[in-house]
């Protein structure tokens, strides 16, 4: 996206939102995506591709989210990419099921993917999970 001024992509800049982990909040999230990335000079199809892998790992955890939880997420991007962290306090250890379609959306469509999941939580309270995806510009060329 040209505005005209001068970006600086060298310096990580990350944009976070915090919404209730439920499944209309999700728009909020793709606006988030569309807009930093677009910011970010992520051409169009990079800015769609993003955008839905994001949407697929919300849906996800919001699914199994613990309700009356949030869905925290954050873009940081540079010259290299965009990191996307997607986080969610799940009703189960198994809240990500990475033999799903969805999974293999995100698998085949970002250059990273790593899932952090707290086992050791308190049943009661609920287990924290992380998702986090890296997108590279030099694989997109």
């Amino acid at each position: 996206m040209n505005d005209g001024f001068p970006h600086d992509h060298s310096i990580p800049t990350t944009v976070g939102l915090q919404v209730p982990a439920a499944p209309q909040q999700l728009t909020l999230l793709r606006a988030l995506a569309e807009t930093v990335t677009l910011l970010a000079d992520f051409d169009i199809g990079e800015v769609n591709d993003i955008r839905l892998v994001l949407d697929e790992v919300a849906t996800l955890l919001v699914r199994d989210a613990i309700p009356g939880t949030a869905l925290d997420c954050d873009l940081t991007y540079d010259s290299d990419g965009v990191t996307v962290r997607v986080a969610a306090v799940a009703s189960t250890a198994t809240a990500l099921d990475d033999s799903s379609l969805s999974w293999h959306i995100v698998r085949t469509l970002a250059d990273s993917v790593r899932t952090v999941k707290e086992l050791a939580a308190i049943p009661a309270v609920g287990y924290p999970t992380v998702v986090e995806f890296r997108w590279l510009r030099t694989s997109r060329s």
